[in-house]
């Protein structure tokens, strides 16, 4: 192909993909727009008539079969009742973001708790989630696993962090014995969605990472760079139970970093244990329970049921609260 036709095709060729990109963005406003006015034509009809039972129940079933007699399956009397909780959910049509589609907020609608419900929102349009990633961060507990949610505007590690992490995406079975190196390799591998399960603007910036000193040689495990907080963020990996000797070594590595690597303009490194088994005595008597710049966080290789999950995620809860309030006293 000649320069002229090479540049003829990119040329028709983006034309091409900004048409489709503009009618899906028109398409998706006008089915949200479609949905949640049908979603407020039944509240409002149904509040009419609540003071008959099953009034509302009733309504809807009747209202189903017309529909989809006249339009097909995609009025059947579940999609209704989700075009429904889509208004109870978002009654302001202004605040509807063109950036998710319907799928979105089908899932969004589904938390009835308006906390949880904005969360996944802001995360899923700041950090451009897909259906399958905000259906993942929902059933894997996203919200209930940050370590403090904001209650003022600052950002700080805390509510970016997690505790546990659920790293099943990995292809690593817990029932198998593990190298540091492996669990290492596999997030390399896999450092797309492992950005996505660690949190909010964090950037890869290297494996295994030297640092010298005039004595001696040190490997980082795994570096990030976080441009929310701006910092350098260290991990070190622990396939074991975490030790003292654990904690002593992430504290040095921060220390060097702030000395070696950190630049005017970059806040105070961050370290944090990434472990499979975290010993909450040795957290509390080290200096994990004195610094705010580092932080033990347990890993999982599965997703467990929602349940069992929950179950580590209060216990966890319970020790980090009872920690901070001593801590603060």
């Amino acid at each position: 192909m000649e320069v002229s036709e090479s540049s003829l095709f990119h040329s028709i060729k983006d034309l091409i993909q900004q048409s489709r990109e503009k009618v899906f963005r028109i398409a998706n406003s006008t089915l949200l727009l479609t949905y949640w006015q049908i979603g407020k034509l039944i509240v409002e009809d149904q509040q009419k008539g609540k003071e008959r039972a099953e009034y509302g129940s009733y309504t809807l079933k009747n209202l189903s079969r017309q529909l989809t007699t006249e339009f097909g399956k995609g009025f059947d009397y579940t999609n209704l009742s989700n075009m429904r909780k889509f208004y109870q959910a978002f009654p302001i049509v202004d605040t509807l973001s063109q950036q998710l589609s319907w799928s979105h907020y089908r899932l969004l609608s589904s938390q009835s708790d308006k906390t949880k419900r904005d969360y996944y929102l802001k995360e899923a349009i700041e950090n451009n989630w897909n259906v399958r990633n905000l259906k993942r961060q929902i059933n894997s507990l996203a919200y209930e696993r940050i370590l403090e949610h904001r209650k003022t505007s600052e950002e700080t590690i805390q509510n970016v962090l997690k505790d546990p992490y659920v790293f099943e995406f990995l292809g690593l079975k817990p029932d198998e014995k593990i190298s540091e190196k492996d669990l290492e390799t596999a997030i390399i591998d896999h450092i797309q969605k492992f950005l996505l399960e660690f949190g909010r603007g964090f950037a890869f910036v290297a494996r295994q990472q030297h640092i010298a000193t005039d004595t001696s040689d040190f490997y980082i495990d795994l570096v990030f760079y976080n441009y929310i907080l701006k910092c350098f963020v260290l991990i070190d990996l622990k396939t074991g139970e975490l030790s003292h000797q654990d904690i002593g070594q992430i504290d040095m590595y921060v220390r060097m970093y702030d000395d070696l690597k950190r630049v005017e303009g970059d806040n105070p490194t961050l370290g944090i244990l990434l472990c499979s088994e975290k010993d909450e005595t040795i957290v509390k008597y080290s200096v994990l329970n004195d610094k705010n710049n580092l932080f033990a966080s347990k890993y999982l290789l599965y997703l467990p049921k929602e349940e069992e999950l929950k179950q580590i995620i209060d216990q966890d809860r319970i020790r980090f609260e009872l920690d901070r309030d001593q801590s603060e006293n």
